[in-house]
């Protein structure tokens, strides 16, 4: 759900098999031309607080279009002028804790949202992001009261529909997450081109976690065809090929994707291409290099911290300070993905209990993440499994 969490084509685009890009070449994104219109407005009306709203948020998605995390600060600029002008305007207290969950600020995006909800409670975005910002944190049971709200509130609602998706997703019912994106991709206007490659990235996610190799290349080349260059829709495309045994054209996918995405979790993606693919040198430069830059940003929230103790356990042999790592940003969130990451480096460090404990936290929730469950398997054994099954047996989901 954040910037972070997924380069230009080495190949042209037409030879992905979709159809021609809505907009050419060099031409502006929808974000972009957002960006430009409220800068006009701006210059008209500067002391108006509603222009400086509108170029926040088209910062906040440009920032997910491309990738770029600086563009968040611009945007907290703008609110912050926002709020100068005309303080506690509603707009401006909305996008600034949108900006809070982009910056990774989840607890303090949390208690700002629940504000918030009590100023407006019938704002369905404002359960948006206390969505995200429950997921976020590990807080799944409320993530989905959340969820369900913006579904009641306005059946139907895009934003209510990816994000009941992905909760889905979390809780092992895959194929109801498809259904989901498909209603949302349905329901997304056809000028919105990153918001319907976003959606079509995360369908091909589902349908490579589901084993269906060829229909997620497919609806990635489709996300690509759309929206060419898109970060996530490249990563994407790397894990297809993965897949296919195409290791050199993971590694070509995820260089370019560095290119467009210079963030240090990108650059480990990358290096784990290359010792895939046999290119033991690069592989230990890039990993030597992605550890430089993660480490410093390490003490801020938005960090590639799962990524370093990982790469601490199981590539560098060190878990002491695999298992530093992982405890600090247990410390900040306790999602799916940040316990799994715990349990493996206090199974390295010797501490199995804690490790089968933290781990069964993870696959209780019922996620089916083929990482996840392969550290689970590992730790657990056939108790892998139960957190699934039991899941299941509950009925648990997002209506």
């Amino acid at each position: 759900m954040s910037l972070r969490t997924a380069c230009t084509l080495l190949f042209a685009v037409c030879s992905l098999g979709a159809a021609a890009p809505i907009r050419a070449a060099g031409e502006k994104s929808p974000a972009q031309d957002r960006v430009d219109a409220a800068r006009r407005a701006i210059e008209k009306e500067p002391t108006r607080p509603g222009p400086h709203n509108a170029l926040a948020l088209a910062l906040a998605r440009r920032a997910r279009e491309t990738g770029d995390a600086s563009l968040y600060d611009e945007a907290q600029k703008a609110i912050d002028e926002s709020l100068r002008l005309a303080p506690e305007n509603y707009d401006a207290l909305k996008t600034r804790v949108w900006l809070l969950l982009g910056k990774h600020e989840f607890s303090k995006a949390l208690r700002a949202a629940r504000e918030l909800q009590r100023r407006a409670p019938d704002d369905v975005l404002v359960y948006g992001f206390l969505t995200d910002a429950n997921v976020e944190l590990g807080n799944y049971e409320d993530a989905e009261e959340a969820a369900q709200w913006m579904l009641d509130l306005r059946p139907g609602n895009v934003p209510g529909l990816t994000r009941g998706a992905y909760l889905r997703e979390l809780f092992g019912d895959l194929d109801g997450a498809l259904d989901f994106l498909a209603t949302a991709l349905h329901r997304t206007h056809p000028s919105e081109v990153e918001d319907r490659a976003w959606i079509l990235t995360h369908m091909s996610h589902l349908k490579l976690e589901a084993g269906d190799v060829g229909a997620a290349e497919k609806v990635v080349n489709e996300a690509l065809a759309l929206f060419p260059h898109y970060h996530y829709a490249l990563a994407q495309l790397a894990k297809v090929r993965g897949k296919q045994g195409r290791n050199a054209d993971a590694v070509a996918l995820l260089e370019q994707r560095y290119r467009e995405a210079s963030h240090p979790e990108n650059l480990y993606d990358l290096a784990c291409a290359l010792r895939d693919a046999g290119r033991a040198a690069e592989a230990d430069a890039a990993f030597s290099q992605f550890e430089k830059q993660a480490l410093a940003e390490s003490s801020g929230a938005d960090n590639a911290n799962r990524e370093l103790a990982a790469y601490y356990v199981d590539q560098a042999k060190r878990p002491a300070d695999g298992l530093r790592i992982a405890e600090l940003e247990a410390s900040r969130r306790k999602d799916v993905h940040t316990l799994a990451v715990l349990a493996g480096a206090l199974q390295a460090c010797g501490r199995s209990a804690e490790a089968r404990e933290t781990i069964a936290k993870a696959v209780a929730v019922g996620t089916k993440d083929k990482a996840i469950r392969a550290r689970a398997a590992a730790i657990l054994g056939d108790a892998a499994g139960a957190g699934s099954e039991e899941r299941e047996k509950d009925g648990g989901g997002t209506d």
